[in-house]
């Protein structure tokens, strides 16, 4: 489920590019303060250690696109695999098919690969998917439609991509392919938060 939330303010919020957009960095750089706020005034107090820990969740929630519900249900899958928590929550958002998709720089955000993904312009292991949110497993192949339209804009995006790619991944710009080597770890990702702050709030 998309999160339909106006990007600029959220960006603005959080004081933090999370969706790796350049455009974004400009905007931050010309408005610095959070919306609504105006230069000059006096800043609140303090946030407290719930504001901080919600703030925190908040940032992964809107960069990968995960609802509420999703999200506290990936928290608890997180937990009862063996391992720290915390790295199991990363490992498990980098799984998402969408955000593979993000990974193999076959889309230029997120949003882009999740709408691609419900249009079903992929296949895994020669089968058609369409759930953003399925995860995929070691020595899935990850093919595109055959369809020109749809070829033609991943090698476009493919040449203007500027997010960082999942080193656990094998991709064939030829054939517009990828092979999944091995799962996510916690330490080949740039965390966009403060991930052990989201487990605080979610183990309270």
């Amino acid at each position: 489920m998309a999160i339909r939330q106006p990007k600029g303010k959220t960006v603005r919020r959080l004081g933090l590019n999370i969706y790796g957009n350049p455009k974004y960095d400009k905007l931050l750089s010309r408005k610095p303060n959070g919306p609504g706020k105006e230069r000059g005034l006096k800043k609140r107090g303090k946030t407290s250690v719930y504001g901080e820990q919600l703030k925190e969740k908040q940032k992964f929630r809107f960069a990968y696109g995960i609802s509420e519900r999703q999200f506290r249900n990936l928290f608890k899958k997180a937990n009862r695999l063996h391992g720290v928590t915390s790295d199991n929550m990363i490992s498990l958002m980098e799984q998402r098919l969408d955000n593979t998709i993000y990974r193999m720089g076959f889309a230029v955000s997120r949003a882009q690969a999740r709408q691609m993904v419900s249009h079903a312009y992929f296949f895994i292991n020669g089968k058609p998917v369409n759930i953003p949110s399925m995860c995929v497993s070691v020595n899935d192949v990850i093919t595109t439609k055959e369809k020109k339209g749809i070829q033609n804009l991943i090698r476009h995006n493919l040449t203007v991509n500027q997010g960082s790619k999942g080193s656990w991944l094998t991709v064939d710009t030829e054939a517009l392919s990828a092979t999944v080597n091995a799962l996510p770890l916690a330490g080949d990702i740039q965390p966009v938060g403060h991930i052990q702050s989201v487990v605080e709030y979610y183990s309270r």
